[in-house]
């Protein structure tokens, strides 16, 4: 059996927490920032971790992460 081939678009994009959850960077942060507020572009910065229904789209795709 050949082994699964990792969507490395992906797997750049998420990393793995030590309790195996998802994390992803917010959307919004790379252009039209002029008419963002600091506040808003602090926010930004944070990471979030992956909604529950979101997992078993994202697991075919990075099955060794």
């Amino acid at each position: 059996m050949p082994k699964i081939k990792t969507s490395k678009a992906i797997a750049k994009r998420f990393r793995v927490t030590k309790t195996n959850k998802l994390l992803r960077k917010q959307a919004g942060k790379s252009h039209l920032l002029e008419k963002k507020s600091p506040g808003r572009k602090r926010a930004l910065r944070k990471t979030l971790v992956v909604n529950v229904r979101d997992i078993s789209n994202l697991i075919n795709k990075i099955p060794y992460l």
